[in-house]
C-alpha cells in the first residue's frame, strides 16, 4: 500500500466496516511507520479489492487489518494477502502473529484456522456495536508450515 492507495482504501474501509472504520489519517499514520509496519493491497483490473496491514515489534507481529471486497471473497485473495503478512512477520523474526476477529465472522475465523491460528482469548464488547472479538495466535516457532 502506498499513500496513493489510501483514498481508495478509505472508501472500502467505510463500506466494509461502517461502524468500526478507521479514520482516514490513521492509514497515513500507519504507512509512515515503515520500521514496524507493512501494508499491502490486492488489485483486480486496476481496482483495489483487498488490503491488509501488519505491525511487528519483535517478537510479536499483529495483524492490524485485513479486508476483502465481498464480491471477491472465496477467490484466494484473502489467503494471498494473509500469506504475505505471515511471510513479513517471519522476515521480521516474529515468534507469534496475533489478530482480533469478530466472534460473529465465521468466514474469517475459518481462514485463520486454516492457516494454523488458534483462539487464545475473547474480548467481550470489543467492537463499537458490542460484538466480541476472538484473539487468535499463530506460532511461527516449532516448524509451523504457515
Amino acid at each position: 500500500m502506498t499513500a496513493e492507495d489510501v483514498a481508495a482504501v478509505d472508501l472500502l474501509e467505510r463500506k466494509l466496516f461502517p461502524i468500526d472504520a478507521w479514520p482516514l489519517q490513521m492509514f497515513f499514520d500507519e504507512l509512515a511507520q515503515v520500521d514496524t509496519r507493512r501494508y499491502v493491497v490486492a488489485e483486480v483490473d486496476g481496482h483495489i479489492v483487498a488490503y491488509a496491514g501488519l505491525m511487528c515489534i519483535e517478537p510479536i507481529a499483529d495483524i492490524q487489518t485485513i479486508a476483502v471486497v465481498p464480491e471477491f471473497e472465496g477467490k484466494g485473495i484473502g489467503s494471498a494477502i494473509l500469506s504475505e503478512l505471515i511471510a513479513e512477520a517471519r522476515r521480521r523474526r516474529a515468534a507469534d502473529v496475533l489478530l482480533e476477529v469478530r466472534a460473529d465472522n465465521p468466514r474469517a475465523q475459518s481462514l485463520y484456522l486454516r492457516f494454523g491460528f488458534e483462539q487464545i482469548h475473547i474480548r467481550p464488547r470489543y467492537y463499537r456495536d458490542g460484538a466480541a472479538a476472538l484473539i487468535m495466535r499463530l506460532s511461527l516457532t516449532g516448524g509451523n508450515p504457515a
